[in-house]
Formats: C-alpha cells, structure tokens, sequence
C-alpha cells in the first residue's frame, strides 16, 4: 500500500510539472504602436440622492466612490491626463428640466494635480437627479484633440431619469462621430433595468461594463480603466473571417478586428514558411448580457482538415472578455524551393444571449497573428511543454515511477526496523 501511494504521489507530481510547462505566454502584438499624443480619461460620477444609500460594506455608495476616487488618483500613471465630471451632484430641487442640465466638470482633464482633485472630490455631497445623458454629452466634450486614447468611467448607481433623452442613443451618437472614444461603465449595486441600460452604453462604444457591491471592486476596476488608457496604441486592421478554410482571407502578422455572431465559425488563413513558427490569440468580448456558461476555441487546421494544435478557454459568470492562443512551429525543409503550409484558422465561441438581448451586431473580435522565425526543427521546440521531444516525456515518467518504487521500499525497509527494534 505504501509503494502504490508513493508512485501514485511521483507520477501525479510529474503530471503537474508537465501541465505547468505545457502553459505559454501569447504572443506579443506584431506592429508598431501608434499615435504619441496624451492618453486622456474623464471619470464621470453619479452624485444623485440615491448615492446616499447604505449598502456597500456598511457605508454609503458616496463613501465608497470617495475612497475609489482617492485611491485611484493616488495611483494615476504620469502619462495619464485625467478629469473628473459629475451629473446630479447641485440641484436639489424637483423641476426636471433644471435637474436634467446638473452636470459639471469638477476637475479639467488634464495633467493631475493629485492634491486639488482629492481637495474637489471631498467637497461632494449626494444631492439631485440622475442625468446620465446630458453628462456624456458634454464628456464628450472634455478632452482635448490629439489624444492617443479617449475614455470615458461612468460610475452611476441608477438609470438616467432624463427621459426622453435615451443616454444609449447618446452614447451611439457620440461614437458615430468617430472621435475615438470609448466609454466604459461602472454599476453601482445594479438592478435589471440600470444593468441593461449601462451596458448598452458601454456596448455602442465598444466599452465594457462591470457590475459593482463592493468599495475595493470599484477601485480596482476603475484604476484597471485608468491603466488601460496609458497602453500603447496599436490599430487593428479589421477583416471579415468566412464560413470556410476555403474561402477565408489571408492574414500576415498583425492585430485584426472582426464581429462573430453567437455560436458562429469564422475561418482566416496564414501562410507559414518552413522554419517559422505562427503565433496566434484570439479575444471574444461579451459586450453585451451573455448566460453564464461559454467558452472560445481557436483551432490550427490544415487546409485538408486535420488539427495541428488548439487552444481553449471557458467560464462561468459574468466577463467582459474571454482570450485563448496557439503556437505551431513549421520544422525546416531540406528543400530550399519547399513551399509554405497554410495554416487554416478556425475561431469558435459557444456564448449565448441573455433574455431579450440583441444577437446582432456579432460579438467583437480580436485576432493577432505572429508569424516568427522559428527553430530549426520542431524536436528543438519546447511550445507544447515537452522540452526535446516525446523521449523526455518518456523518462521523466519512468524516473518518477522508479523514484516512486525505491522510496516505497525504503518505508517498508524502514518500517520492518522499526518493529525488530
């Protein structure tokens, strides 16, 4: 009994250590980052009576944008300009159309003067309406030309009370401009109506939108926000995928953007040379309410169908974006005339759409594609895990099973000492 364990024990160990190496990093995006101007972000925050309300961690939902805001302004990157605007937070008064225009830009986005923002943040107070869409109007018009990156953080803990000015309708103007800028929304302890209503913001923009119940979920989510406005700015070249190897595009090392219905294939095809290795990702965003329980598959096929390698990821819950990726290495050819593989492409997800959510447009897609100079043979390739080749997988099994036999038998060696002694 005690050798069975031990061996048990050694091979599980190995396994472990192979699975470990069998994970890879996704490869970098192929290209150069574009546009050197300033990333700029406008923090919009809902500052409505209802942002008195006690239900975060025992304190109010004002308390905790406070300590959200604060912490946020502390780690702001250098390159970051950044401005804060309010919606609800002067009139207190019951005429509409007074509290519809409550909108003021608390901080200008520009180059953080940390000390004076907190100093602007202390000072408010839950008071009036909830005019969501008049505020990202005028956001819109808070930054400044030339910015490498525009975004817009809504934090609001109600729908828009501004009707018939639909802030969805606002938020699909405002990206019809073409000006860039994407505006990501933040729910503060949402119900189903506030939840639909500010992801559809964010889904006309290409944003995403998180719900929120507790203080260090909000920080977290709007410095992650804030982070992502410094990332170099890459332009993906958008491409439409086919229903087939056959028919899909060629695609040469870059980053590519297309839209994929629910449960749909699109195919792309990449040549690759002998002695090359491709490198590909793929990201599948829920930008809009998904059911819980969906996954993406990449596959690399050959042209006659039969899979070289995969890459797979699943989860269950709410998720802005689901990513997997594949490495191939084309081994080198003694033929100097030996002509490139196609390497067929396949991406499929298994998302599926919440109640009265929209199927159309398809789901955003985002595809990198690195074809690299690679090793001079595949046994030389360490992507899959398996070091140099099957041999080394071969004797790593056998030297844990040997392992395994020899320290069973010194427990029982062990064992029997014991009991003479």
């Amino acid at each position: 009994m005690i050798t069975r364990k031990r061996r048990v024990a050694g091979v599980c160990a190995l396994l472990a250590a192979l699975t470990a190496g069998i994970a890879f990093p996704v490869a970098a995006v192929a290209g150069e980052p574009t546009g050197q101007a300033t990333p700029q972000v406008d923090l919009v925050l809902d500052v409505s009576g209802s942002m008195r309300t006690a239900d975060i961690d025992g304190g109010t939902r004002m308390a905790a944008a406070k300590q959200a805001f604060n912490e946020v302004l502390d780690a702001t990157p250098e390159e970051v300009q950044l401005g804060i605007r309010t919606l609800g937070a002067n009139y207190p008064g019951d005429n509409q159309k007074t509290g519809c225009k409550d909108t003021a830009q608390l901080y200008p986005v520009s180059t953080l003067d940390r000390t004076e923002a907190k100093t602007q943040v202390a000072t408010l107070s839950p008071t009036g309406w909830t005019p969501i869409g008049p505020a990202l109007l005028k956001a819109a018009g808070d930054f400044t030309d030339g910015a490498s990156s525009k975004r817009i953080v809504l934090i609001s803990d109600g729908e828009d009370t501004c009707a018939p000015l639909d802030p969805c309708e606002v938020a699909r103007e405002i990206a019809a401009k073409g000006i860039g800028l994407t505006i990501d929304t933040l729910g503060l302890v949402p119900n189903t109506k506030m939840r639909q209503q500010l992801s559809c913001i964010a889904e006309a923009t290409g944003g995403t939108y998180t719900s929120v119940e507790h203080a260090d979920e909000l920080t977290d989510k709007v410095n992650q926000l804030v982070d992502r406005a410094a990332d170099p700015v890459v332009t993906p070249v958008a491409t439409e995928g086919a229903g087939s190897c056959a028919t899909a595009p060629t695609l040469k090392s870059g980053l590519y953007t297309d839209r994929e219905e629910f449960t749909q294939q699109r195919w792309y095809r990449v040549d690759v040379d002998p002695g090359q290795e491709l490198r590909a990702s793929v990201s599948v965003g829920a930008d809009r309410a998904v059911n819980p329980s969906y996954g993406v598959l990449l596959r690399a096929v050959t042209v006659h169908g039969r899979e070289i390698v995969r890459g797979e990821a699943a989860n269950n819950g709410r998720t802005d974006v689901i990513s997997t990726g594949l490495r191939y290495p084309k081994a080198e050819s003694d033929d100097e005339d030996a002509p490139a593989e196609t390497v067929c492409l396949q991406v499929t997800n298994s998302f599926s759409a919440g109640s009265g959510v929209k199927t159309t447009p398809g789901l955003p897609l985002e595809l990198t594609v690195d074809v690299v100079d690679g090793p001079s043979k595949a046994s030389d390739v360490a992507s899959f895990g398996l070091g140099r080749g099957w041999w080394l997988l071969g004797a790593l099994i056998l030297a844990g099973f040997v392992a395994g036999l020899l320290w069973g038998w010194l427990s029982r060696w062990r064992l029997a000492v014991w009991r003479t002694n």
